[in-house]
């Protein structure tokens, strides 16, 4: 210690604001990062299960779970990972737990095609255009039905939330080959299924 300074005792008090302080910043630093991501989640969550109350659920979910963990979140990959991760995990326990009432659900809860075409974004800008569009998604929402989870969560977080492969390898925690593999699978058959390449 050098001459002339002191160092303050560490009181109770003290220890108390300190850690009031941090959890202040850390409150703000979440609340940021919500509010920042918490759109693309719920995106996500809405293009995988068609259903705005279960997304809405699922996203609340997402964001509880992330909150109570944030201490905990090590930085070695952005926060929006990290929240793509528990909301992919959240989404795979949601249908492995209600496998059975799936296709029951599904007709009763659907997303209106329109409805779901006004959240895409678009540069078409006559009537016309929007309705030609509209169809098209229509489209391909039925073809990235038919896929399997694994090729429409990756089909989902790279056209939908417009991912790089090497953050949807690191969301899903599949290899980056494995990425490519599932993408490239995925776009063929919805491909086909559109009735052509394009």
């Amino acid at each position: 210690m050098a001459a002339g300074t002191a160092m303050e005792p560490m009181t109770r008090a003290r220890a108390e604001g300190i850690a009031g302080l941090e959890l202040e910043t850390a409150t703000e630093e979440f609340s940021r990062v919500v509010e920042r991501h918490r759109p693309q989640i719920f995106r996500f969550l809405l293009s995988s299960t068609r259903d705005v109350d279960l997304a809405e659920t699922l996203t609340q979910e997402c964001l509880l779970k992330a909150h109570r963990n944030w201490g905990s979140f090590r930085g070695e990959s952005s926060a929006m990972t990290w929240l793509m991760r528990i909301a992919i995990n959240l989404q795979k326990d949601h249908w492995r737990n209600r496998r059975m009432q799936f296709w029951r659900t599904t007709r009763t809860n659907a997303v209106d095609l329109d409805e779901a075409s006004e959240w895409l974004p678009s540069g078409e800008s006559s009537v016309e255009q929007q309705l030609l569009a509209r169809e098209r998604v229509g489209q391909v929402w039925k073809a990235v039905k038919g896929l399997s989870e694994r090729q429409r969560t990756v089909f989902l977080l790279r056209y939908v939330e417009e991912q790089e492969l090497s953050e949807i390898a690191r969301a899903t925690g599949l290899s980056e080959g494995t990425v490519k593999a599932h993408l490239s699978r995925a776009v063929a058959r919805v491909r086909t299924e559109l009735g052509g390449k394009r």
